[in-house]
């Protein structure tokens, strides 16, 4: 059965220094509260994570720092461009982030935005930092990797 078109996965943003500032474990898909010029806006392809991190309190988990352009033909009232955001997940999913960040040195960092079909959805994960001989250590081996390829 092949795919069809409401199924199809478009990246839009993805967070390449989150995988080398941080050691990713647990993924979760949550999807993103947004309001009509923002979703224009991303599906322009005018957004950055590189600065965004998500915050977990009572109310649920929240999207800080994400910035998202505003659309150039919305109307006088565009958004903010770095407003938070709330993330939507499931309450298990929801007490399973919290357990991960209780215990010491884990985060959780947003890695990719993209379009699931018709909404967009964003890739969170529980991460642990890593340290400047770790990163070394992570370019010595993408370098031993992009020779590999040369080669052969």
């Amino acid at each position: 059965m092949s795919p069809s078109k409401t199924d199809a996965v478009r990246d839009l943003v993805t967070n390449r220094r989150a995988r080398f500032d941080y050691q990713l474990e647990d993924r979760f898909e949550a999807g993103l509260s947004l309001v009509g010029s923002e979703v224009k806006s991303l599906r322009a392809g005018r957004a950055n994570l590189q600065e965004a991190w998500v915050r977990l309190d009572d109310q649920g988990a929240w999207l800080i720092g994400c910035h998202i352009s505003p659309y150039a033909e919305a109307n006088r009232n565009n958004h903010d461009p770095l407003r938070e955001r709330q993330l939507l997940l499931r309450k298990t999913e929801l007490t399973k982030l919290h357990k991960a960040v209780s215990s010491k040195g884990r985060t959780v960092v947003p890695v990719r935005l993209y379009i699931k079909g018709s909404w967009v959805k964003v890739e969170i994960a529980t991460a642990v930092g890593r340290k400047s001989h770790d990163k070394r250590h992570a370019i010595k081996e993408r370098e031993a990797k992009r020779d590999l390829a040369r080669q052969g």
